[in-house]
């Protein structure tokens, strides 16, 4: 595996094996070197094009040492059609010694420069891919009250739009006449209830797991490394109520597509 490959991968835990990038020798603090790695291509939604598309780089890239088991790297990704380009900066650290012959190497941090051009990219939910791409962001930058509160967003979201096209009320009359928004998890459970948009495997304590969103929010001083542990279960419920409602034919006519592209700005 080149080192191309890592670098347009979504960054995780895992160690990666690749192929020597820096001639057995030492970056030292500071310096840089130009090294051939391999295109790197990461997908955004471009403006201009108005269309998710591959932006991809050229295949020599620039490292800078940092010490011996961690570099920075900086290049440039264009759009294939208009040549509109991203900056991006990754900073990679290795098991062992970086300039090894096949070091294993991860993503730390990952971070580029958009613009009104250059957007994330839209991907298979739309509207909603942005704010679980800024969620994964929070999360990999060990803001786990951040990330949840990115996650919960989407919840109200997706849930409100289901109900309002299975037509259950999102509200409820006071005894004075006055109509105020429904509690969120008696308005889920009407919703999972006519609808079934709960995924299986979180059946039995997916209220449970919504209630633990509102209380990560609205606690002070919330335990970080006990909400980033949390994190991986409340995205795939999240994951799941998006793929379940996606894939009823049914809902998303009523839904109207969800209207995805619609409720992007309020993504931003």
């Amino acid at each position: 595996m080149r080192l191309s490959e890592v670098l347009s991968s979504s960054p995780t835990s895992r160690f990666e094996q690749v192929e020597g990038f820096l001639n057995n020798m030492q970056l030292k603090r500071g310096k840089q070197k130009k090294i051939s790695v391999g295109a790197v291509w990461l997908t955004y939604h471009c403006e201009n094009c108005h269309s998710d598309l591959t932006f991809v780089s050229d295949t020599e890239l620039y490292c800078i040492g940092i010490h011996e088991r961690l570099v920075s790297i900086d290049c440039a990704l264009r759009c294939p059609r208009c040549g509109e380009s991203v900056p991006i900066w990754f900073l990679i650290e290795s098991k062992e010694a970086a300039h090894g012959i096949a070091p294993e190497v991860r993503v730390l941090k990952r971070s580029e420069k958009l613009s009104d051009k250059v957007t994330l990219g839209w991907g298979q939910y739309e509207g909603f891919s942005e704010l679980l791409e800024k969620a994964d962001r929070a999360y990999r930058d060990e803001l786990g009250a951040g990330a949840i509160v990115y996650l919960r967003k989407i919840l109200e979201r997706i849930t409100k739009q289901t109900a309002e096209a299975s037509n259950i009320s999102i509200t409820i009359t006071t005894k004075n006449g006055d109509k105020k928004r429904k509690d969120f998890k008696k308005l889920l459970t009407e919703v999972d209830q006519q609808c079934f948009i709960i995924p299986k495997e979180f059946s039995e304590n997916g209220y449970k797991l919504f209630g633990e969103l509102s209380e990560i929010i609205h606690s002070d001083g919330s335990d970080e490394q006990m909400v980033l542990k949390k994190y991986d279960a409340l995205h795939r419920l999240v994951i799941g109520i998006l793929d379940n409602v996606k894939n009823n034919k049914e809902m998303m006519e009523a839904i109207g597509t969800l209207g995805w592209n619609a409720e992007r700005d309020e993504a931003v």
